[in-house]
């Protein structure tokens, strides 16, 4: 089954952070990517640009309405995403936990509607 694991942070936690603790933080992405892959459970991932390069379209009135940046209502905001293909929740939960993000934010896990 496909889950995609959404990816929640506060950019207040990440403003101090210095081109060394980047270059870290992408190499624990790396191993973790790298664990997935070697799994065979690896479907795809992307690293977002912050909250407020976002623009959101709504239809829900019927007619068009485009705003700047996202609908967020607390401090934590979509950072990115991965997707993996395992048998159950329980294997999603498994590797979510170990999604570094996890250390720092939170890490949500939804099933896919398009089966896979």
């Amino acid at each position: 089954m496909r889950y995609t694991f959404l990816l929640y942070t506060d950019p207040a936690d990440l403003a101090h952070m210095t081109e060394e603790d980047w270059a870290a933080e992408k190499e624990v992405y790396g191993a973790y990517i790298g664990a997935l892959q070697e799994a065979g459970v690896f479907i795809d991932t992307d690293w977002l640009q912050p909250a407020q390069s976002a623009t959101t379209v709504s239809r829900k009135t019927g007619e068009t309405v485009i705003q700047d940046g996202p609908f967020a209502e607390t401090k934590e905001t979509l950072g990115g995403f991965f997707t993996v293909e395992v048998p159950d929740l329980d294997a999603a939960l498994a590797w979510a936990e170990k999604c570094p993000a996890a250390r720092t934010g939170k890490v949500e896990v939804r099933p896919s509607a398009m089966g896979g």
